[in-house]
């Protein structure tokens, strides 16, 4: 154990112990290489047991109604953030890492510590739960612990911790509802309330064109709907996001990798009272893992407002996002030159250009947030499988391509440039089908070398100029001579030409 403050009892010390390591993993992503980790994390964690000994205390003595606090391991992670802040603002940012410098001194950190209306949905409605709650919450969805391992934590019945989680979840929403309808909003959000809070509820439920036209330009209501969509895999992530800020998603791929090897490793030299929940859970684990990225609203839309801001490149543009890092966008780890501290493995390295294989979750490759919800099944098309077509093949009717002749297509597809900006753009397609299809997956290539950053209303995966989106859960039924339309964001550098070769489950588009 690192130099920390001194345990007051063995429940503080053996949470002590099960906290190191989460905070520890957290500092590392945001510093630029494993002394400055260190040196953050310990700084860090003692701030954050500060912080929870004052209030306990204080509610101990009775001097007032004890205010509403994150559960220990992200209240230490948020520590971490404000620590890293601190060394910013004090000359020692040079020990961070760039990109989070980056989004320190943009207004996405501070949203983070301002206001409490103006902080993210997630961050308010994990705090205005019970402290049990919300931690069972975080070590189930985030930390991704088998609920054997959580009930035993928290000294809850394992066999009712399914269920109680259900409950918890279910509070989490109500939360964040509340919080929604208690945020000041123009006129515009307010009449999307009672549609958001329906389309969110179920799994079935299909997003109106204008709603998801809304959710693409405001930040609030995005962030909302990744909070109150509950199905398909996508909280993880979205809490994560909330939460913690800056490297969320880096932060929860390693939390991910971490379980599966803890839990999967079968180790044979110790004695491990949770192998039974490692073999049962170990596919949980991993389907989470493919669902990592789904909480579309929140990263998509705010990774549009991030690309906005001024940093410079295009690098900076492309993988900034709302939390300011390529991390992000690809679950990657620290910078290149640096060895992981607190990771199962091998740092992650930046998105892929080659197609992803099932042991790499570093590909580009993120479920659509129009349903964060995405499950196996809208991501099972896209990992290290591109679209059957060859890159190249195109045909004269598929949105401006050349190539062999193609009679009669039996879709087509619209390609519509929503917004253009320095190094990036947004951009949605809408294909209409003859077929009934019970699932389908859209292909095109860029001519100008354009990557994707976000999508929603889909999953993607792209490999070099050609991408590939995949159905969401809940929109993969296309009735006969119906449409289906999803949105991405993309970068771009000396020119944004239209993307040519569409194709609808191999099949070629026509243009319209």
């Amino acid at each position: 154990m690192p130099d920390l403050p001194t345990p007051r009892d063995d429940a503080e010390a053996a949470l002590f112990t099960e906290c190191w390591d989460a905070v520890l993993s957290y500092a590392d992503l945001c510093t630029s290489g494993s002394t400055a980790a260190h040196q953050l994390a310990r700084e860090a964690f003692a701030l954050g047991i500060r912080e929870a000994r004052a209030a306990e205390d204080g509610a101990r003595r009775g001097t007032g109604r004890r205010s509403p606090r994150l559960p220990r391991i992200p209240l230490l992670l948020t520590a971490v953030r404000t620590t890293a802040a601190d060394w910013e603002a004090a000359g020692q940012g040079h020990k961070l890492d760039p990109e989070l410098r980056l989004w320190l001194n943009s207004p996405h950190a501070a949203r983070y510590t301002g206001p409490p209306p103006t902080r993210p949905i997630a961050l308010r409605g994990l705090r205005d739960m019970q402290e049990p709650d919300a931690a069972l919450l975080w070590l189930a969805e985030v930390e991704a612990l088998p609920l054997r391992a959580v009930a035993r934590r928290l000294g809850l019945d394992p066999a009712a911790a399914a269920e109680e989680l259900n409950q918890v979840r279910g509070l989490f929403r109500d939360r964040c509802h509340r919080n929604h309808l208690d945020a000041p909003m123009g006129a515009e959000c307010r009449s999307y309330i009672r549609l958001l809070d329906a389309v969110t509820r179920s799994p079935a439920a299909e997003t109106p064109e204008d709603l998801s036209r809304h959710l693409a330009t405001c930040q609030e209501c995005a962030e909302a709907a990744a909070c109150l969509r509950l199905h398909g895999g996508g909280l993880p992530a979205a809490l994560a996001q909330g939460v913690i800020g800056w490297g969320g998603l880096a932060y929860l791929e390693r939390r991910r990798r971490a379980a599966e090897v803890r839990l999967g490793a079968g180790r044979t030299d110790t004695p491990d009272p949770d192998a039974e929940a490692a073999r049962e859970d170990a596919g949980r684990a991993r389907v989470l893992r493919h669902g990592l990225l789904a909480a579309a609203v929140l990263v998509s839309l705010l990774a549009l407002a991030a690309s906005l801001i001024p940093f410079g490149s295009a690098d900076d543009t492309a993988a900034a996002g709302v939390f300011g890092s390529a991390d992000d966008t690809a679950a990657a780890g620290v910078p290149a030159d640096t060895t992981p501290v607190a990771g199962p493995g091998p740092a992650l390295t930046g998105p892929a250009t080659d197609g992803p294989t099932a042991q790499d979750p570093t590909a580009t490759r993120t479920p659509g947030w129009s349903t964060p919800a995405t499950t196996t099944p809208s991501t099972a098309a896209a990992p290290g499988r591109p679209d059957p077509e060859p890159q190249g093949t195109s045909s004269p009717t598929a949105a401006g391509g050349t190539g062999d002749t193609v009679a009669d297509p039996v879709c087509s597809a619209r390609y519509h440039l929503v917004n253009q900006w320095p190094e990036g753009f947004q951009a949605t397609v809408t294909v209409t089908t003859e077929d009934a299809l019970d699932s389908w997956r859209v292909a095109w290539t860029f001519r100008d070398g354009q990557r994707v950053t976000q999508m929603w209303d889909a999953g993607f995966f792209q490999n070099g100029t050609r991408v590939t989106a995949s159905a969401a859960d809940y929109n993969r039924s296309v009735a006969a001579g119906g449409s289906f339309s999803f949105g991405f964001l993309a970068s771009w550098q000396e020119s944004n030409s239209e993307p040519y070769a569409f194709s609808l489950n191999g099949q070629p588009c026509a243009a319209s």
